[in-house]
């Protein structure tokens, strides 16, 4: 019989597989339905979405919103916004910020839950980490670079900065992104999330 993607899911939010890097243990942070057209794909869950179970539930999320141009119960309508990070768990804190995605977690669950979303037909990579997953040798040498040729995967993949409040200053420096990817982003939001 089958799999289904809720079976699919528990199995997913009971991964202990790399249990013995993860400082606060594992949680993963993970969700979806089949009836998704427009998919998230972050890097990690930080410390404050790994204590409350709310993905993108920290200021990065609150930029995130504001350039989807949603509200909170839009956002986190699972029939509509699959969100499924590059690492699952919160990785613990380096000497520059957060660690990385634990880099088992795409190649183990990303090729088993992404086929489960038929409907599926545009993932936002969000950062680096989403990008090399899922872009591979077809991303720039860079984040800005690969963000810039942001038309050049269309239609499966629309890469952009991470949100995170520290990027301020990429945000800045390149304000192509706000004139013209921005827009791109809200009406695919609006063909996907809200019609």
């Amino acid at each position: 019989m089958p799999r289904s993607l809720d079976s699919l899911l528990e199995d997913v939010r009971s991964c202990t597989h790399c249990a013995r890097h993860l400082p606060m243990g594992p949680r993963p942070i993970v969700r979806a339905t089949s009836s998704v057209k427009l998919m998230i794909v972050g890097q990690a869950p930080g410390r404050r979405v790994h204590e409350t179970g709310i993905p993108w539930n920290d200021p990065s999320g609150d930029r995130l919103r504001a350039w989807m141009q949603l509200d909170r119960d839009q956002f986190y309508d699972e029939r509509r916004i699959a969100i499924i990070p590059a690492g699952f768990c919160y990785p613990g804190t380096g000497s520059a910020g957060d660690l990385p995605p634990r880099p088992e977690c795409a190649p183990k669950w990303h090729p088993q839950v992404v086929p489960m979303l038929p409907k599926l037909q545009i993932a936002l990579l969000v950062g680096r980490y989403a990008q090399a997953y899922y872009l591979g040798r077809a991303r720039r040498a860079t984040l800005t670079e690969t963000v810039r040729a942001w038309r050049d995967y269309l239609p499966h993949f629309l890469p952009m900065p991470h949100p995170s409040p520290r990027n301020r200053m990429w945000l800045t420096r390149n304000p192509w992104f706000v004139e013209d990817v921005l827009p791109f982003l809200r009406f695919v939001v609006n063909r996907t999330v809200l019609e």
